[in-house]
């Protein structure tokens, strides 16, 4: 068959006219794209905090001052339908809103909720606010439209009214607002540029949104949301604004988890739509951390404030408490989900991970570690989640297998030991209240009476996990004379300082070795009890399937129906499923290898325990009954991230105190006088930098109590130690979290080093200037004490002699 061939005469014309078509539309108005001119994203406060930094660095080092290692955080806030063009056409002053934050909550002092104590980190607070874009704003507004689901009929809150409910699954509508969070800050995450620069600054951000409802009501089919992108939008009279609320209710489901108006995402930010709801959810009869409908702020009630006129706002104070509302909520945000608390503060610094996944099972009719069911464990997805929580030079290892229960007996009297019982009180339906025991399964006890096993698939695990194994930084030297030939991955180590000689003999002639970092391997095991015929409502305390300790993970399975669970989502009772155990297990590894605390947690120094609050308890994280989700959010993989640096730097920082504390000692016992007297100093100087003057700097003729070279080293150390630091809290600000790993390493180490070089240094001047001693002795009566006495006698009589014969007047 021949082809018959097209004239260039046609074909130049038609190429053309296809190029015109495309032009135009390549230059036609669209959302999400950055044309020339388009408002750029600025990354650079380093610059103007360096010198506070540094600042509070140094009197931190040189003056034993309780100063906190400064390390900025950006925070940025993106406004979505606050230019006067979203719900009740309201405004905001973006420049107000930020100073206010700055001023409000300047800084966060995170804290371990492990030991109650404030870490040695404050992150000061970088804080930008910008509005968006009207076309991103309505391609959210047509994304959420289409994405709106039925779900029956909800209450009103203010007037009590049924109104049509409709449900939006957050999973649907999550791509829409990546591609506005890639618009603002020209990232694009599933592109090249996350393997090439994989230390590229990812901004945190949090979405606060106030759509209008009758624009993307579903059943309004009149809206043409494509051509109000680019045109101007009417304002409200005063009849729409009382209509603003659109006769109609919709909120979030993350992934099929609790009704909410707030939601973490996937990826690094979190929506608060002021829009949604209002939605109520917490723990039943308990006041504390509960959501409410007052809980979030209500533009209706700025707007419609009592006193005003419909469409004004003229009321001033209502718009300033909801400035201030907003802003403790934007607070709040940053407190439990940009730098939250740490769950478990361990210095991890081993280069290995094993996760061993030990399923004890009590039966032979299902084995959860087999693929292919709804309950089964997927030992690749934990593996795949867990090495986005560890650096890239840590590598990780998950086995699993299974075990039967009764062929490890010591195992099954300790897991009927853990079951305990407690009296429980609950209102049913008749009003009344019921009380009842209900059986749950203690995970302290249960971890104690597996240690106490001699069984060594529990006690041999749980012995190599205790985290003072790997908080010791590994390192190992190679000596002529000595050889270690111990390459175990659990190391026997040698301090660095252990190879000198300190008495005042000769030196031991030694050849200098090679020093190197050592393969140290972390385990943190996982138990899953697979148990069948027990109490169908069995759960751990504070009716959780998981227990967490910085060493071990215990995870409770069995095939019963849904549990009913003391919290309640709107107006239905939370379930938990005890035959899905993936989740749980995400959630106890998550805290105990990234020290990831849960989002509704916080600790609270008032109460001297952690305190809730549920608002953010939905999302995209695998903790608590109102999450539904065994990934982790990309914000939350940075904080684990940030966790084992904090972990270190922290640990650096209290060796350094107990250095100084230890050298502060010494100086105050042997800085003296040769009456015995302490030297005075000058009013504004410190101790410490009295024994830095009078012995570093040699501007005294006193007798050193330790070497020069020691106190020269020192503040050398001290020096470069600043410079450290320094550059440590610019890479976490720029998050460079690699780099910034291999640098609180090194600060690590020295540290440690420094810390028994002291100790050895000082130890060795105590045994020289031992040039004498004192002892006591009872005392004892000899003649020669009667000879004195005779002596001091004859002394007086031969004065008074003398004064009467020199006497002239006698009688």
């Amino acid at each position: 068959m021949a082809v018959k061939s097209v004239p260039n005469s046609f074909t130049l014309p038609l190429i053309s006219f296809l190029l015109l078509l495309l032009t135009r539309s390549d230059s036609a108005p669209q959302p999400f794209r950055r044309d020339p001119g388009h408002p750029q994203w600025h990354h650079g406060a380093f610059h103007d905090v360096r010198e506070s930094v540094r600042s509070d660095v140094r009197r931190m080092l040189h003056t034993r001052a309780e100063v906190p290692f400064q390390v900025p955080l950006e925070v940025n806030v993106v406004l979505v339908g606050f230019n006067g063009d979203g719900g009740y056409r309201y405004s905001l002053d973006v420049q107000k809103l930020e100073e206010f934050l700055k001023l409000s909550f300047p800084t966060h002092r995170p804290s371990c909720l492990e030991t109650g104590e404030l870490l040695d980190i404050e992150h000061h607070l970088i804080y930008n606010v910008f509005p968006a874009g009207q076309p991103e704003m309505i391609a959210l507004e047509k994304a959420l439209k289409e994405a709106m689901v039925p779900a029956g009929t909800a209450r009103e809150t203010d007037f009590g009214r049924e109104v049509p409910l409709f449900e939006v699954e957050a999973t649907a509508v999550e791509p829409i607002f990546h591609k506005f969070y890639s618009y603002i800050f020209d990232t694009d995450t599933m592109g090249f540029a996350q393997h090439t620069e994989p230390d590229r600054p990812n901004p945190a951000s949090i979405f606060v949104v106030n759509f209008d409802k009758v624009r993307m009501d579903p059943r309004n089919k009149e809206v043409d949301l494509d051509k109000l992108m680019f045109n101007t939008i009417d304002q409200l009279s005063e009849e729409d604004m009382k209509k603003q609320e659109g006769d109609y209710i919709y909120r979030y489901r993350y992934n099929g988890g609790g009704a909410t108006q707030v939601w973490l995402s996937s990826d690094r930010f979190v929506v608060i739509d002021l829009s949604a709801g209002p939605c109520t959810y917490g723990k039943i009869e308990t006041e504390e951390g509960s959501v409410s409908t007052r809980t979030m702020p209500r533009i209706r009630n700025v707007v419609l404030s009592k006193g005003s006129a419909v469409g004004t706002i003229s009321d001033h104070s209502s718009h300033e408490i909801f400035v201030g509302h907003l802003s403790s909520l934007i607070s709040t945000t940053v407190e439990h989900v940009v730098a939250p608390d740490v769950r478990f503060e361990s210095a991890d610094l081993t280069t290995r991970l094993l996760i061993p996944i030990i399923v004890l099972q009590n039966h032979n009719r299902y084995n959860i570690m087999q693929a292919g069911h709804n309950y089964s464990i997927d030992t690749t997805e934990i593996e795949s989640e867990l090495r986005k929580m560890v650096h890239n030079e840590q590598e990780v290892v998950v086995i699993g297998g299974s075990h039967a229960l009764h062929r490890h007996e010591k195992l099954a009297i300790a897991v009927s030991k853990a079951m305990r019982g407690h009296s429980l009180q609950e209102t049913r339906k008749d009003g009344r209240f019921h009380v009842h025991t209900k059986t749950y399964l203690d995970g302290a006890m249960l971890k104690e009476e597996m240690e106490r096993s001699a069984d060594v698939l529990a006690a041999g695990l749980l012995e190599v996990a205790d985290p003072s194994l790997s908080s010791i930084y590994f390192l190992k030297q190679h000596w002529d004379d000595e050889s270690d030939g111990s390459t175990d991955s659990i190391l026997k180590h040698k301090p660095l300082w252990a190879g000198y000689e300190f008495n005042r003999g000769k030196r031991k002639e030694k050849k200098q070795g090679d020093i190197y970092r050592t393969y140290g391997t972390r385990v943190v095991p996982v138990f899953v009890l697979s148990l069948a015929d027990v109490d169908p409502q069995l759960m751990m305390e504070e009716e959780s399937l998981v227990w967490t300790s910085n060493d071990v993970v215990i995870v409770l399975q069995h095939q019963a129906d849904a549990v009913p669970l003391s919290y309640v989502s709107e107006i239905d009772r939370r379930t938990a499923l005890p035959s899905l155990s993936q989740r749980h297990i995400m959630a106890g590894l998550a805290s105990a290898v990234g020290g990831l605390s849960a989002p509704y947690e916080k600790a609270s120094h008032v109460h001297e325990r952690p305190v809730v609050n549920w608002l953010l308890a939905a999302g995209c994280h695998p903790f608590g009954p109102f999450s539904n989700s065994s990934r982790t959010s990309k914000l939350l993989q940075d904080v684990a991230l940030r966790n084992t640096i904090y972990a270190r730097v922290d640990a650096a920082l209290h060796k350094i105190r107990d250095t100084s504390e230890i050298v502060q000692v010494f100086a105050s016992e042997h800085l003296k006088t040769p009456l015995g007297e302490p030297v005075r100093a000058k009013k504004n100087k410190t101790t410490t930098e009295l024994w830095l003057e009078k012995f570093y700097k040699k501007t005294t003729n006193l007798p050193e109590p330790f070497p020069h070279e020691l106190v020269e080293r020192l503040e050398k150390y001290l020096d470069n130690l600043e410079e450290q630091l320094v550059d440590l809290s610019s890479l976490l600000y720029d998050h460079r979290l690699q780099d910034a790993h291999l640098n609180s390493s090194e600060i690590l180490q020295s540290s440690i080093f420094t810390q028994q070089y002291v100790e050895h240094v000082l130890s060795s001047e105590k045994e020289k200037m031992k040039c004498c001693k004192i002892e006591y002795k009872y005392p004892y009566h000899s003649s020669q004490t009667y000879v004195y006495g005779g002596i001091l006698l004859a002394g007086f009589v031969v004065y008074f002699l003398v004064i009467f014969f020199s006497n002239p007047v006698r009688i």
